[in-house]
C-alpha cells in the first residue's frame, strides 16, 4: 500500500509545501518537524531549481536564497536522512524533471526509496512523458504523483485512472501564490476524478486562509498550501518554525 494514503485516513489532508534550504536546510528541518507536530497529514519538500516555472515570485524568491545558500541534493538527501529520525508522517520531493535527470534518474529516485520519501511530483513532466520515470518510480516503490489542472478537461479520466499516491489538483490556472479567490469549479473535476479512480485527490495553488483551506477540503480530499508558509518563512528567517507550526494548527483546525 502507498504510504501516502497513510495522509488521508485521519479526515481530510493538510499538505505544507517547503522549500528546502531557504533560508538554510537546518531551519528547513526544524520548521518540518513543527509543521508535523502541529497536524500536517504530509509535507512537499521542494528541491530548488533555477528556473522553476509553475512558481510565481514567493517560491522563486524561496528558490534564489536556497540556491544562493549553496543548497545541493545531495545535502537535501541528508536532511531527510536526519528528519526520519523524528518525522513518520509521508513526505514527497516536489521539483523539476531536469533536477531528477541531471542527477540521474535511477539513482535520485532509488536515494527517495532509501530515504524514506514516498512520492514524487514534477510539475513540468506532461503526463504523455511520465513513462520514463513511471517505470523507475515503479521498480523502487515511490509513488510518481500526477497534477490535474483546469485545462485537463478530456484529460482527467485518463490520468486519473493512472494515478498514484494523490492526485494534486491544481486550482486555477497561472503560477503558485495566494489568491483572494477561487473560481474555478472544481466540484466538477474532483467528480470526474472519483469516477475514475480511489486515489485521493488535494486541491493546491492559491490557498493561504483557514476560510480557502476548509472550502478545498469541503470539495475534495484536502488542501496544499505553499506560498503562504514561505511567506512565513521569509518574514521571520530562522525564527520562523514555532511560527510556521502555529500557522498548520490554524489551517488544519479549520478543515476538521
Amino acid at each position: 500500500m502507498s504510504n501516502i494514503k497513510k495522509a488521508f485516513e485521519n479526515g481530510k489532508a493538510f499538505i505544507a509545501f517547503i522549500t528546502c534550504g531557504d533560508p538554510d536546510l537546518e531551519t528547513t528541518k526544524k520548521a518540518v518537524i513543527e509543521m508535523a507536530n502541529n497536524g500536517a497529514d504530509l509535507i512537499e519538500l521542494g528541491i530548488p531549481f533555477s528556473d522553476p516555472t509553475a512558481e510565481g515570485p514567493v517560491i522563486q524568491g524561496a528558490n534564489l536564497r536556497a540556491l544562493t545558500g549553496g543548497v545541493t541534493t545531495d545535502k537535501i538527501f541528508d536532511m531527510v536522512r536526519d528528519l526520519r529520525n523524528e518525522v513518520s508522517i509521508p513526505m514527497v520531493f516536489m521539483t523539476y524533471a531536469n533536477v531528477v535527470y541531471s542527477y540521474d534518474a535511477d539513482v535520485f529516485i532509488k536515494t527517495c526509496s532509501e530515504i524514506g520519501i514516498d512520492g514524487l511530483i514534477l510539475p513540468d513532466l506532461p503526463f504523455e512523458e511520465k513513462e520514463e520515470f513511471d517505470d523507475i518510480c515503479h521498480k523502487y516503490g515511490v509513488d510518481l504523483v500526477s497534477l490535474i489542472a483546469p485545462t485537463s478537461e478530456n484529460r482527467i479520466a485518463m490520468i486519473a485512472k493512472e494515478a498514484e499516491g494523490f492526485i494534486y489538483v491544481v486550482s486555477s490556472l497561472g503560477v503558485t501564490g495566494t489568491r483572494t479567490e477561487i473560481t474555478t469549479d472544481l466540484g466538477s473535476i474532483v467528480k470526474a476524478i472519483r469516477e475514475n479512480t480511489d486515489v485521493p485527490c488535494a486541491i493546491g495553488f492559491g490557498i493561504s486562509t483557514p476560510e480557502q483551506a476548509k472550502k478545498m477540503a469541503d470539495v475534495s480530499d484536502g488542501a496544499i498550501v505553499g506560498s503562504a508558509i514561505i511567506k512565513i518563512i521569509e518574514k521571520y528567517g530562522r525564527e520562523c518554525p514555532k511560527y510556521v507550526g502555529e500557522y498548520v494548527k490554524s489551517m488544519k483546525e479549520a478543515m476538521a
